[in-house]
């Protein structure tokens, strides 16, 4: 599909992608993912050198004094990770209207009041 004014169409289309990428629910959510991630990681790397060790030096070792010992980090990320796929952003209902109309192209540039087709 072509429209009349290609040019301030995509510099809509970038102010959108920016509206997304700059969102604040976007950004706590992404931010409290990558943490809780970490943590998890720490963990199972933690457990899995542990065991390569007890393995590698036929000894027993005592982990339960470790700090990941028995913690579920598959749990504390699951809550995060289904919030991050469930997020819901204004911006994108509106771009959901905006692809249902009948002409997308017409709907982003009446958006833009001083664009509009004379």
């Amino acid at each position: 599909m072509f429209c009349a004014s290609s040019y301030f169409v995509f510099s809509r289309y970038v102010q959108v992608d920016e509206s997304v990428l700059n969102s604040e629910e976007l950004d706590k959510t992404v931010a409290h993912l990558l943490v809780v991630a970490r943590n998890d990681g720490y963990a199972h790397g933690y457990a899995e050198c542990s065991h390569h060790v007890v393995n590698a030096l036929k000894v027993d070792c005592d982990t339960s004094k470790s700090s990941t010992h028995g913690v579920n980090t598959e749990a504390a990320l699951a809550a995060p990770k289904a919030q991050f796929n469930n997020l819901q952003l204004l911006v994108m209902d509106l771009i959901n209207v905006t692809l249902q109309s009948e002409d997308p192209c017409g709907a982003v540039e009446g958006d833009l009041p001083s664009q509009r087709r004379r």
